[in-house]
C-alpha cells in the first residue's frame, strides 16, 4: 500500500481551489495523465465520478466524493480495474489575504501483481502528487 501526506501554502484564495478541485470536468485539462473523467451523480454534497488516468499504464477507477465547501473535497474507491484502495482527501485552510493552506492525503492499493506495480505506486505518490498539487494551484489562480 502508498500512502502520501503533503502540505503546501499557495497563493490563491481558498474558494478557488476549492472550485479547481469539485470543476471534475475540467481535469482532463491540467491534470497530467488524466484521460478522461465521467459524472455518474453529482451535487451540492458530492459526486460519484469515473477517472481513468494513464500513468505509466491506464488505470480507470470510480470514487464517491464528498464535499464540505471550502474545507474539504473526501473520497473513497467505489470500484476500479486494477485498485482494492483509493481514499483520500483535500483539506484547506483560509489563512487570510488571498493564502490558503493545502493539504493532500492518499492511500491507495492495488489489487494483485502486477508488474512494474511498486513503480506505479511510487510514481503516484512520489512524481504526481507534487506536480498535481501544483497544477491545482495553478488553475485556481486562473480562475
Amino acid at each position: 500500500m502508498a500512502r502520501a501526506d503533503k502540505t503546501e501554502i499557495y497563493d490563491v484564495p481558498v474558494e478557488k481551489f476549492y472550485q479547481a478541485i469539485i470543476d471534475y470536468k475540467k481535469y482532463t485539462e491540467f491534470v497530467d495523465g488524466c484521460k478522461s473523467v465521467v459524472i455518474e451523480k453529482e451535487s451540492p454534497e458530492g459526486a460519484v465520478a469515473k477517472f481513468t488516468l494513464s500513468i505509466i499504464k491506464e488505470i480507470s477507477y470510480t470514487i464517491n466524493l464528498k464535499h464540505v465547501p471550502n474545507k474539504e473535497v473526501s473520497w473513497t474507491l467505489v470500484a476500479g480495474d486494477m485498485m482494492k484502495i483509493n481514499n483520500g482527501k483535500w483539506t484547506l485552510k483560509d489563512l487570510g489575504n488571498g493564502k490558503t493552506e493545502v493539504n493532500y492525503n492518499l492511500e491507495i492499493e492495488f489489487k494483485g501483481f502486477l508488474p512494474g506495480l511498486g513503480l506505479i505506486e511510487k510514481t503516484l505518490v512520489n512524481t504526481n502528487l507534487p506536480m498535481t498539487m501544483k497544477a491545482f494551484c495553478k488553475r485556481a489562480q486562473g480562475l
